[in-house]
């Protein structure tokens, strides 16, 4: 597992959530993000993220495109 402060790396699916956005991995999974752009043409579809680990459900992305 990826400690806090860490790269974090991966896939599946981007939905929203509340006011903001998450990414729903396996089993449900669900991992709330800080974005600096508003992804709205890829919600719902499969993503690949990349960014930095803030908290245990919590990423700050840097990169976030289809998978």
């Amino acid at each position: 597992m990826t400690a806090t402060g860490e790269s974090i790396e991966l896939s599946g699916t981007l939905i929203r959530d509340g006011g903001g956005f998450a990414v729903r991995v396996e089993r449900g999974v669900l991992f709330h993000l800080q974005l600096h752009r508003v992804p709205v043409d890829q919600v719902e579809k499969r993503v690949m993220i990349k960014g930095i680990l803030i908290d245990e459900r919590l990423i700050e992305v840097e990169s976030l495109s289809l998978a």
